[in-house]
């Protein structure tokens, strides 16, 4: 009973870290070029990839409506591509606004559609929405969608545009109407339009003998400062590093770096996770239980407070002690390192962090893990030592991209968390799956429940 107990729980990790990236990472790649095959056309009413627009596999979830008066309007570009027609019914500009994401997919749409069928342009009807014409939570008030046809409006072109998008690297496209196709992107700033997660090479862990040795040197097998919480509270305490679940030494990568008032200063990459307070903090005070979450580097923000190793003059806490976060910015570095402990948590420049990224919560990241940290137990090493990813997120990488989407959709169904459940599936979609998808399901709600 313990292997098909072990399968099912890899085959269950797979769904919590595959719709993600590669780089530094399980999952696709930013921007990766596909392999070249036959166009196949869209039909009526589909649409790619085969899961609800605002799910982390395809645009991700809504951030808010973006108004000219709001501080994200900065978000927003103009497109002037020539190429493209613009209905601009309100003649206010409005559909050519767009983030950058939206404007670069829509750009090389335009392209396509030129190459397919010469003298025809790309159109668009709806873009930005700034009049409330839409659903509520609809895409198009954050600029991430377009309502598109070709220039000569040629229904029978529409099929076949669906597709040219769906190649043009739009996260989310749907044949919605024979009067037009919908396409959304992910937001710019999301984890899922990014790299996974990692440190600089120069980042520094703490040893258990006290010492201090930059991320790029460890090794299996050391034991390094870390939370023993779930959520980053609780007693620190050294934890032994099992492997890499990613390791570049060569490659340039953006860092988002968070400096803070007691004088700590922490750069990872922005799809990386850390340990931030839910509402005011209070500088050096320790965290209660229940007042931290975790959230995505590139989403932390000044006034937020992070969990830090270290007081004053260099006193060390037996527990992390909240520090506010004073300054954000963005700096470049070359190499990328992403170590995993057997808590899932490290110690990096003296603020407490996880070792995950791409899944926006650590304990559903921990538990995802929880097969190799057995195989590790079982085995005394987790493998993978080398350059490059892992092969255990690989593995979830690939499990994701073959296990059926239905079993995400019921889990989102059966725990009643989204209105799409209730407008396009119900609950009878669980007992119309296999017994490993089944098993999936049961096996996830039974922890995302505990």
């Amino acid at each position: 009973m313990l292997l098909p107990t072990l399968v099912t729980c890899l085959a269950g990790c797979a769904f919590l870290l595959s719709p993600v990236s590669e780089g530094c990472g399980p999952g696709r790649g930013y921007g990766k070029r596909r392999s070249p095959r036959k166009l196949a056309p869209l039909a009526y009413k589909q649409f790619s990839p085969n899961v609800a627009e605002k799910t982390l596999g395809a645009s991700g979830r809504y951030e808010g409506k973006i108004t000219r008066n709001s501080e994200r309007f900065k978000e927003l570009t103009p497109n002037y591509n020539p190429d493209i027609i613009f209905k601009d019914e309100e003649n206010t500009g409005a559909d050519r606004m767009m983030t950058q994401r939206c404007k670069d997919k829509l750009n090389s749409l335009a392209i396509s559609v030129m190459n397919l069928w010469p003298g025809v342009r790309l159109r668009v009807t709806e873009g930005w929405d700034e009049d409330g014409h839409h659903s509520e939570e609809s895409l198009h008030y954050e600029g991430r969608a377009v309502d598109i046809t070709t220039s000569d409006r040629d229904r029978n072109k529409y099929a076949m545009l669906a597709r040219l998008a769906v190649e043009a690297g739009f996260d989310w496209v749907y044949y919605e109407s024979k009067a037009h196709i919908h396409c959304s992107v992910k937001s710019d700033h999301s984890v899922a339009a990014k790299s996974g997660g990692c440190f600089p090479a120069e980042a520094l862990v703490t040893l258990e003998g006290g010492g201090q040795k930059p991320i790029s040197d460890l090794r299996p097998g050391d034991r390094v400062l870390s939370s023993s919480g779930s959520d980053g509270c609780g007693p620190l305490a050294f934890s032994e590093v099992l492997t890499f679940l990613d390791r570049d030494r060569t490659t340039p990568r953006l860092f988002h770096t968070l400096q803070t008032d007691s004088g700590a200063r922490l750069s990872l990459t922005a799809a990386h996770l850390i340990f931030v307070s839910e509402g005011n903090c209070s500088e050096g005070a320790e965290p209660a239980r229940g007042a931290l979450r975790t959230a995505y580097a590139g989403d932390a923000r000044p006034g937020q407070c992070v969990l830090v190793a270290e007081g004053a003059a260099g006193r060390s806490h037996r527990e992390g002690r909240l520090s506010r976060i004073s300054r954000v910015g963005v700096t470049r570095g070359r190499g990328a390192f992403a170590p995993l402990t057997r808590q899932g948590t490290l110690v990096v420049d003296g603020v407490v962090a996880s070792c995950y990224a791409a899944v926006d919560q650590h304990t559903l990241a921990h538990w995802a893990f929880a097969p190799l940290r057995l195989f590790h137990s079982w085995t005394g090493t987790a493998g993978g030592h080398g350059d490059g990813v892992h092969w255990y997120s690989q593995v979830l990488h690939w499990l994701g991209r073959r296990l059926n989407y239905r079993v995400y959709l019921s889990i989102v169904c059966l725990q009643k968390k989204s209105s799409v459940c209730e407008q396009k599936y119900s609950k009878d979609l669980f007992f119309k799956l296999n017994y490993m998808e089944m098993s999936c399901v049961l096996l996830l709600l039974w922890r995302l429940t505990r």
